[in-house]
């Protein structure tokens, strides 16, 4: 279990790099300024969150947290990632503006996740 949370971390943190560095690189001055700034708030909460899943294979190689929780967060923060940043990423690219609403559904499971690593440290 914690192995796929430090590759799922992995390729998660590489795609944030690499999408960012697109974002700087290729979009400036090819989207809105409003556009942009959606951009790099998805490769911010990407970033932030591909660290999140990389402490939680950590966690789960060292068995110093409840697995069950510590298992179910790895997997809402997953969900977390591709419902909020790549319907961010879409959104700026696409201009399609209901994408919008698909991105709270993300900040839920990031929230969820957060929540579950917290209740999963509680256990052990």
């Amino acid at each position: 279990m914690a192995r796929i949370f430090i590759i799922l971390g992995s390729i998660n943190l590489f795609l944030s790099v690499a999408l960012g560095a697109f974002g700087a690189h290729g979009l400036e001055g090819k989207i809105t300024d409003h556009l942009l700034e959606v951009y790099k708030t998805g490769v911010h909460y990407h970033m932030i969150h591909g660290l999140g899943l990389l402490g939680i294979g950590i966690l789960g190689e060292r068995g110093i947290a409840g697995m069950k929780q510590l298992k179910l967060a790895g997997w809402f923060m997953q969900a977390g990632i591709i419902f909020f940043a790549f319907s961010l990423y879409i959104l700026a690219l696409t201009g399609i503006g209901w994408l919008g609403a698909i991105t709270p559904i993300g900040g839920v499971c990031f929230l969820i996740s957060w929540a579950l690593l917290a209740f999963a440290a509680t256990k052990k």
